[in-house]
């Protein structure tokens, strides 16, 4: 139990933390394309920026389902990822990020951006930790030997 805390908390930070970075880094694109004139009113940056911590926690709080080895991958990662996804899609339309301005198919291209950003982030993720479960076998079986 404790060890299933620890994970939550690291996995919460990481995702709020990526989810904080990605939310600074598409501030500076737009910061850019507006060309200095990016302008938020209305408290619309804190906004986001609370709407970002929600999406990093719908994104970080759902990785418990992987410590239940009786569920089948496949599913663990569409609880996982249905959570995210419709929390961050909830907290776009509540805060903007899906801007009244767009067309329908302008909608659904950023929507598709957005979910195929954290399809993408989720595969690292997952990369990365095959591949240190594989060193860790690697060294268990050479000290079989």
């Amino acid at each position: 139990m404790k060890e299933t805390l620890k994970d939550l908390l690291k996995s919460t930070v990481i995702s709020i933390g990526m989810a904080l970075a990605i939310f600074c880094l598409v501030g500076i694109v737009f910061d850019i394309g507006y060309k200095g004139n990016f302008s938020l009113e209305n408290y619309k940056f804190t906004k986001m920026a609370v709407g970002s911590i929600l999406v990093g926690l719908g994104f970080g709080v759902p990785t418990v389902v992987y410590h239940k080895e009786n569920l089948p991958l496949p599913i663990r990662v569409i609880i996982h990822m249905g959570i995210g996804c419709a929390i961050y899609t909830a907290v776009a339309f509540a805060v903007g990020w899906f801007g009244g301005s767009a067309t329908f198919v302008q909608g659904l291209i950023i929507a598709g951006i957005q979910l195929a950003v954290a399809f993408i982030i989720w595969f690292c993720f997952m990369r990365y930790y095959r591949k240190e479960a594989k060193k860790m076998n690697d060294k268990i079986q050479t000290k079989k030997k």
